[in-house]
């Protein structure tokens, strides 16, 4: 009966979107997940997130994360950052959203292509380089 209130209380419990984010570790510290929802990266139901605003158990976010964006439909509320495995209890992502984001990261693999060389240069390619840039 006991672990039943706790998991009552934990569902009530009134925590900011911000915190969040933190907690559920999508951000290093509070002060980046609170950038991130400011500067628009966050949306709360389709709509652009504010760091004020309580989450609720199914809200459905889009976080933004360099290339990657990530749909992610609420679990549970949580105030204290755990370790990965408990923080990745706290909300699943969506099959679309893993799906969209293998299919990024492989474009930009294949457009990034052998960029530079696969060793060190030895003397003779350093002397050819030095060669080049005194020109």
């Amino acid at each position: 009966m006991n672990t039943q209130h706790q998991k009552e209380s934990q569902q009530d419990k009134k925590v900011r979107l911000d915190k969040w984010l933190w907690a559920a570790r999508f951000f290093k510290t509070r002060g980046a997940a609170k950038q991130a929802v400011e500067g628009g990266k966050v949306h709360y139901e389709g709509q652009r997130g504010k760091c004020s605003r309580n989450v609720e158990v199914g809200a459905q976010l889009i976080i933004r994360q360099g290339y990657e964006e990530k749909k992610v439909v609420i679990k549970a509320i949580s105030d204290q950052r755990r370790g990965a495995p408990e923080a990745q209890l706290l909300y699943q992502e969506t099959e679309e959203s893993i799906k969209l984001r293998e299919e990024g990261a492989a474009q930009r693999k294949a457009m990034r292509g052998n960029v530079g060389p696969d060793h060190r240069p030895n003397k003779k390619e350093r002397r050819k380089i030095m060669q080049f840039k005194d020109r």
